[in-house]
């Protein structure tokens, strides 16, 4: 049996659901208020019970997973396996790693915990966790899976861009006012996901322009080992197919795959938002 499991969080979207060593991954749904409402995130909450806007009292936050069932998880866990990756969305985004790290002081498992902050969500954070389960099932060694880790990580980007301003300001990510603002107007922003952490690069000016700046993003980077689309609730309908048409025409042989947006992330990051995911060689 391999001595590495992995537990991650429900922000996670896999390229697939049987990849090599899904087994050896356990995943714990985040918590997810809205409108003072509280849900599991993928139980009791879908992208569709997101709300367009964070205006009007909607007040949403999203929750590291429950400590409870963090503790059980890794009690269970620690009793099958010698060391626990406890693989988490960025920490610039959630307090997810820094919840997991309080917890785990106090902890008594026979098992190694080991705590990586992925700087990422969606599928970025899916791509890095089946790198390392793919691993474990091949028993490699924990220090191994984590230096792996420690090169894979810097080679996930990720770009999006979102309508939804408002649910940015609640995630702290931008100023509310100028959130407000861009929302009423309409404005189109991207960001770019740089060491965890969004950083705003740009506005659209129309559609086309929308479309150019995603293909502008990939062709920064040489071999392509992945490509994910992510995408929210509409309008983006016709943006997300002249994008596949640019994507199958520049990288037919580049693995490709799209994922409609979790309800987590679509609440930290509103769900009227596209994003494209590029894991290089």
């Amino acid at each position: 049996m391999p001595q590495v499991c992995i537990l991650t969080d429900s922000s996670i979207q896999f390229t697939s659901s049987s990849f090599p060593g899904h087994e050896l991954v356990s995943v714990l749904p985040m918590r997810v208020q809205l409108n003072q409402q509280f849900y599991r995130d993928g139980i009791d909450l879908t992208l569709q019970m997101v709300p367009f806007s964070a205006k009007n009292g909607v007040n949403p936050r999203v929750f590291p997973p429950d400590q409870e069932e963090l503790c059980l998880a890794l009690d269970a866990l620690g009793k099958e396996y010698e060391h626990i990756l406890v693989i988490l969305l960025s920490a610039s985004l959630n307090p997810s790693i820094a919840s997991a790290q309080s917890i785990c002081q106090s902890v008594h498992s026979s098992a190694g915990i080991h705590i990586i902050d992925s700087q990422a969500t969606s599928v970025g954070l899916g791509l890095i966790v089946q790198a390392a389960a793919e691993a474990a099932r091949e028993d490699m060694g924990i220090a191994e899976i984590k230096r792996m880790l420690n090169w894979l990580i810097p080679h996930v980007y990720t770009i999006y861009c979102t309508q939804s301003l408002t649910y940015l300001s609640h995630s702290r990510q931008i100023d509310p006012a100028q959130a407000l603002v861009g929302e009423i107007m309409g404005v189109t922003a991207f960001f770019i996901m740089e060491h965890g952490r969004l950083i705003p690069v740009q506005k659209a000016r129309n559609a086309r322009n929308m479309v150019d700046i995603f293909e502008e993003f990939i062709l920064e980077f040489g071999d392509l080992r992945y490509i994910a689309m992510i995408h929210g609730v509409p309008p983006f309908a016709a943006e997300i197919r002249a994008l596949r048409e640019r994507i199958h025409e520049r990288y037919p042989d580049t693995p490709y795959s799209e994922h409609l947006m979790g309800a987590a992330v679509a609440t930290m990051l509103g769900p009227r938002s596209l994003g494209l995911v590029t894991l290089i060689k």
